[in-house]
């Protein structure tokens, strides 16, 4: 292969391949690596929003019930190597090198020998490297997140002992179809005949959707929500659910977190009596121990951060609801140009006073002119375009000022580059 040949300039030039959806061949390049989705039994999250953070939840449930744990999910926020961990620790890079080089040299093999088209796509690359990291760090059990939909996605590779669909709302039509009816039967895709998945709170019509597919498969379902129920005690959040009581439980921040507990818990429910072994009594000191960064996340200082993605309109919703109870605020907004820009922003620009429009560094991001002109008449307070982040975000905390709020959102991506922004400003400040 080469000197010169590196895991990150591979992952680059496979990611300009774009979005590939299919299970073709992603089964033929396991095939070739030898089934490495095969070694660990796994858990499978789907869902429009809220997927991650059940993940989350889930794994750090798993790692306390002593169970070695992988976990895979996208996208990153700073480092590829965060969408790959073991007992929350991402993959070193050595292992990422050596797992991304096994999936190229399989591709290789199966290209010159005519049962592959081309390479994989970036995200493929990344699913098949996690599957075989965890084969090699042998785990006990892995998580995996659904990158899109769940049907043709490249984690539908797997045979999951229990799954989930947590939201259904609109994002990516163009590949999910444009009705909730469509997006739902997507994401259908994780169930499996005989198994369990587990429903967080869907709008009816993706219910009914996903219910004709169960019937068809022979598939389970259970309603998260079902016979359970929450109760705050004196600052202690408590749930009860037809299977056990969970007292002292922590939510990530955000009233919808706690509809993303409860998947989190019934599938661990679901999990142990598809007989790995969890230890339910453990679930208060995992949730207290989660982290899902980039998500309504808080960071101090003069002013306050707050990020969040809020990368569809279901997102930017829950982000509004939470910003209800907050002072006036600047937006530091960014999206990509693929996305819905007007229901992104529509509910965030209402109560900003200042609003700076930025774009992350990727090609598919909008322009600052161009979020502008589709944002128009949204209301708001006045528009400022700065196309580089770091400037926007210097531009933001002047405009709050020290005692003000700067809520970044709009995309991910975005939230990546302010958290690497903040890494190399607490960096620099403490080499003084």
């Amino acid at each position: 292969m080469g000197a010169g040949w590196s895991a990150h300039r591979y992952l680059a030039s496979r990611a300009r391949v774009g979005i590939r959806l299919g299970l073709e061949s992603m089964r033929t390049l396991l095939g070739e690596m030898g089934q490495p989705e095969r070694a660990w039994p796994c858990l499978l999250v789907a869902g429009t929003n809220g997927k991650g953070s059940v993940c989350s939840y889930v794994a750090a449930a798993l790692q306390a019930s002593g169970l070695r744990t992988g976990l895979y999910t996208s996208p990153h926020l700073v480092r590829v190597h965060e969408r790959i961990a073991v007992n929350g620790r991402p993959i070193a890079e050595r292992a990422l090198q050596t797992a991304v080089r096994a999936v190229r040299d399989a591709a290789q093999r199966l290209v010159e020998r005519g049962q592959l088209e081309a390479h994989p796509t970036g995200f493929e690359v990344l699913t098949a490297a996690a599957c075989e990291h965890f084969r090699r760090a042998r785990v006990d059990v892995a998580v995996l997140e659904v990158g899109l939909g769940g049907r043709r996605d490249a984690t539908g590779v797997v045979e999951p002992l229990a799954s989930a669909i947590v939201t259904i709302d609109y994002d990516h039509q163009a590949w999910l179809g444009d009705t909730l009816a469509s997006i739902a039967r997507e994401k259908a895709g994780v169930l499996r005949p005989g198994r369990v998945t587990v429903l967080g709170p869907l709008p009816a019509v993706a219910r009914r959707a996903i219910a004709g597919r169960a019937r068809a498969l022979g598939a389970r379902l259970l309603t998260a929500g079902r016979g359970a129920r929450f109760f705050d005690r004196d600052g202690r959040l408590d749930l009860e659910t037809p299977r056990g009581s969970y007292p002292a439980l922590r939510s990530l921040p955000g009233r919808h977190q706690r509809d993303n507990l409860l998947v989190a818990v019934r599938l661990l429910e679901v999990a142990a009596d598809a007989g790995l072994p969890v230890d339910l009594a453990r679930l208060g000191e995992a949730t207290r121990r989660t982290r899902w960064p980039g998500r309504l996340q808080s960071v101090p200082g003069r002013p306050r951060l707050l990020l969040d993605g809020a990368h569809n309109p279901a997102g930017a919703r829950a982000l509004a609801a939470h910003l209800g109870g907050e002072r006036p605020y600047v937006l530091l907004f960014g999206a990509m140009q693929d996305k819905d820009v007007r229901a992104l922003a529509a509910p965030l620009l209402a109560r900003a006073q200042q609003v700076v429009l930025t774009r992350p560094r990727l090609p598919r991001a909008a322009t600052p002119a161009q979020l502008l002109a589709r944002a128009r008449g949204l209301g708001g307070g006045p528009r400022h375009l700065e196309p580089s982040v770091a400037r926007a975000l210097r531009l933001a905390r002047r405009l709050a000022g020290p005692d003000g709020l700067v809520v970044a959102a709009g995309s991910l991506f975005l939230v990546g580059e302010v958290l690497s922004l903040l890494a190399r400003q607490r960096r620099a400040a403490g080499r003084r």
